[in-house]
């Protein structure tokens, strides 16, 4: 890697002009085209890029991981693998010891708060389908670790991609490290640099949706739950028109996410006072100390397109969404595994990029719009509804977990394996 260029010597172009130039794929280079440093750069080692990262050294992808903090950041927001994501996790020797460090939650309840009703389904019911019928309750950033010390050498911190010029053979990716600049050459580039994606910007390409008009809260508490609520699963989603809720278990807290209106400070939801409130609302008792406090924004965003030439996005640089089922951080790990298998093919078999590449964003941007998106918003709507509304809804959950092949068709979905069907299926 060549150190200490800078970006008007490495491309000879305005920011502004290089910029537009990657984003379409039309810059071409003046002299011969360098050799590839590696053949594949993913930015950003949260668990999707790290995910891609290791899929692709095990195939024997020469590759590099870069990542703009100084270690892996600790997210304390995703916290659910479902069983297809273990499923991949296990092809990457991933899964055993990330089994070890989480807790196994075959059972996820819908609770109605005014009547104290549960609806519980129990993915063991599916363990005919798969051999981990069950929702892996795990703090994303193990994952992240744990697959960058498998990779080693291949991945560097306090590198943040800054810039890149793609051309017909390759990309020159520039990384901003405390000191310099640094650039290196790949064959492709892979953004898994999360919302704010700078290679996203750089593209120029539309990040379409909303933004919720309120704010998530989650507080970690040591308090056990379990105690307040009879046959408390790992997982409960908690239903109410005035303050519906979410209780998730990870191993060493319970995890309590609650909404507040946008106009509310961050620092008066981060104070003693509002966490007082919410525990005397749902236990009764104040005095629950907290581990972690955080306040974050919640998007509804597709990108509109996620192949561009030899610059990919994935994870949350290509889409976001609420948390409520638990499917961002597995949609973003279903796109590292999608994307790369096709490099794979790319790379060591010499498929053709301008098929499979194209097909990548097809597939998956389609089941980010179809299921991702719809699902969600229909779960933060089914825990918001009214009253009436939420007698409907619930009245048909309840018809469908007597129903046997409508509660497994249910669970198959919720559990994102069709989601993974539908994709495959598109061309």
């Amino acid at each position: 890697m060549a150190a200490g260029v800078s970006r008007g010597e490495a491309d000879g172009a305005s920011a502004e002009e290089a910029g537009r130039k990657a984003a379409d794929g039309r810059c071409r280079p003046r002299r011969r085209a360098p050799a590839c440093d590696v053949e594949v750069v993913v930015a950003g080692a949260g668990p999707v890029g790290a995910v891609a990262a290791t899929a692709l050294a095990q195939a024997g992808v020469s590759v590099l991981l870069v990542e703009a903090g100084a270690a892996c950041h600790e997210d304390l927001r995703a916290s659910t693998f479902h069983p297809p994501t273990l499923e991949m996790l296990d092809r990457l020797d991933l899964l055993e010891p990330l089994l070890a460090q989480g807790l196994r939650a075959p059972v996820y309840q819908y609770r109605i708060r005014s009547t104290g009703e549960v609806l519980a389904f129990d993915l063991s019911e599916l363990s005919d389908l798969t051999p981990w019928p069950f929702r892996l309750q795990c703090e994303q950033w193990k994952l992240a670790r744990l697959a960058t010390a498998r990779l080693g050498d291949r991945v560097r911190f306090s590198r943040r991609v800054v810039h890149f010029v793609q051309d017909r053979d390759g990309v020159t990716v520039h990384l901003e490290t405390p000191t310099e600049i640094e650039e290196v050459r790949a064959r492709y580039l892979v953004a898994a640099d999360g919302a704010n994606s700078l290679i996203r910007k750089w593209l120029n390409v539309p990040f379409d949706g909303f933004t919720y008009p309120e704010k998530f809260l989650t507080l970690s508490i040591d308090r056990p739950l379990q105690d307040y609520f009879p046959d408390l699963a790992f997982v409960n989603y908690v239903s109410d028109p005035q303050w519906w809720h979410v209780l998730l278990k990870v191993p060493a807290v319970w995890r309590v996410l609650v909404t507040a209106p946008d106009h509310t400070p961050d620092a008066e939801l981060l104070s003693d006072s509002t966490k007082e409130r919410i525990f005397e609302r749902l236990i009764g008792d104040p005095t629950v100390e907290t581990r972690h406090r955080t306040v974050y924004r919640v998007h509804q965003r597709v990108a509109r397109r996620f192949d561009h030439g030899r610059v990919m996005l994935i994870g949350d640089a290509a889409h976001l969404n609420n948390p409520l089922g638990g499917l961002g951080m597995n949609s973003g790990i279903h796109d590292a595994m999608n994307l790369s298998e096709k490099l794979v093919l790319v790379l060591r078999e010499g498929a053709d990029p301008e098929d499979l590449l194209p097909r990548f964003g097809r597939q998956r941007r389609a089941v980010t719009q179809r299921f991702i998106q719809e699902q969600t918003q229909k779960n933060k709507a089914m825990m918001e509804a009214s009253e009436e509304a939420r007698r409907s809804v619930f009245a048909e959950m309840g018809e469908v977990l007597k129903d046997r092949d409508r509660r497994r068709a249910y669970m198959h979905r919720q559990a994102m394996f069709a989601s993974l069907a539908e994709a495959a299926a598109i061309a």
